[in-house]
């Protein structure tokens, strides 16, 4: 038999009740109840490097990820920059922590945030200094006495495609196809070549990274693929042949704006022309105890 309750039970269970229907929900603790939030996506880590081990070199970024000077190496934005892990593989085959590395075309300063990064001593020179650490010399005249250095890295201008400086000395307002043939740029690459061999330690090394030039030749046919091919490579290694041995030549796979857009890819077949795809990079070494290489006489 069920009891009635009294009056004074009847009240208190209304006030509490009215207490439960009073008191807010205990605050949820973040993120219990919603739903799991997608992490937003990270862009693709750059991979790690490893030494290159044939002759064609090819990498997805113009930079590499380290932990002693970030992720970049000189300037993303400086128009022209060498490709910073091109010179991590060579610093790392062909010199030791401690050496001297020269780069005497320094542009925004690649070559010494790559030793820096190795633990060699970087020393860089340019017409038009972007930074405190490089030096303003030209790379033809420089401040340094002969045998100091135990690397020397150039990238030169290809001809006058890149305003790199109003310094009427700059090398790349010189035109490799101009009215005497490229003779004054040419002209200039071999006095470039010949102060770094005078720097350069004997037995050591010396890389110089290099592209060939096309330019398209006004009023050609459509389609006529008229224009004026430019063999810088061929003709800076044949002044590199004057004074270095050879050790190797590599092709590395080029992965510039250009290249990605569409527009110039339809022009290269609608006017039957190549974009360049790959740049040289001619590995050489002194042997100042060798006999210099001499063209063979033609009969």
């Amino acid at each position: 038999m069920l009891r009635r309750r009294s009056r004074a039970e009847g009240s208190a269970l209304k006030r509490r009740a009215d207490h439960r229907r009073a008191t807010p929900p205990p605050l949820a603790k973040p993120g219990e109840g919603e739903a799991p939030r997608r992490r937003e996506p990270r862009g693709p880590r750059k991979p790690p490097l490893r030494l290159a081990t044939t002759t064609l070199w090819e990498y997805p970024s113009q930079h590499y990820d380290s932990p002693n000077v970030g992720p970049m190496q000189g300037d993303k934005e400086y128009v022209g920059a060498t490709p910073a892990w091109v010179i991590w593989q060579l610093l790392q085959r062909y010199t030791r922590p401690g050496d001297v590395i020269l780069d005497p075309m320094c542009g925004s300063g690649t070559t010494l945030d790559v030793a820096r990064d190795l633990g060699r001593t970087g020393v860089g020179f340019d017409l038009a200094p972007r930074r405190d650490d490089i030096q303003r010399a030209d790379a033809r005249r420089l401040p340094l006495q002969d045998h100091s250095v135990d690397f020397v890295f150039i990238d030169p201008p290809y001809s006058t495609h890149i305003d790199y400086s109003d310094d009427p000395k700059c090398i790349g307002r010189l035109d490799a196809g101009g009215p005497d043939g490229g003779k004054t740029y040419y002209d200039a690459m071999r006095q470039v070549i010949d102060e770094s061999f005078r720097v350069l330690r004997n037995r050591r090394y010396l890389a110089l990274y290099v592209s060939d030039s096309w330019r398209k030749k006004k009023g050609g046919p459509k389609g006529s693929g008229a224009g004026l091919f430019m063999p810088i490579g061929f003709e800076l290694f044949s002044l590199l042949r004057r004074r270095l041995q050879p050790v190797d030549i590599i092709a590395v796979v080029r992965h510039n704006r250009k290249l990605k857009r569409g527009n110039w890819h339809k022009a290269a077949e609608e006017e039957n022309f190549f974009l360049r795809g790959f740049n040289y990079l001619f590995i050489m070494k002194k042997v100042a105890d060798a006999a210099p290489h001499a063209p063979t006489a033609r009969r």
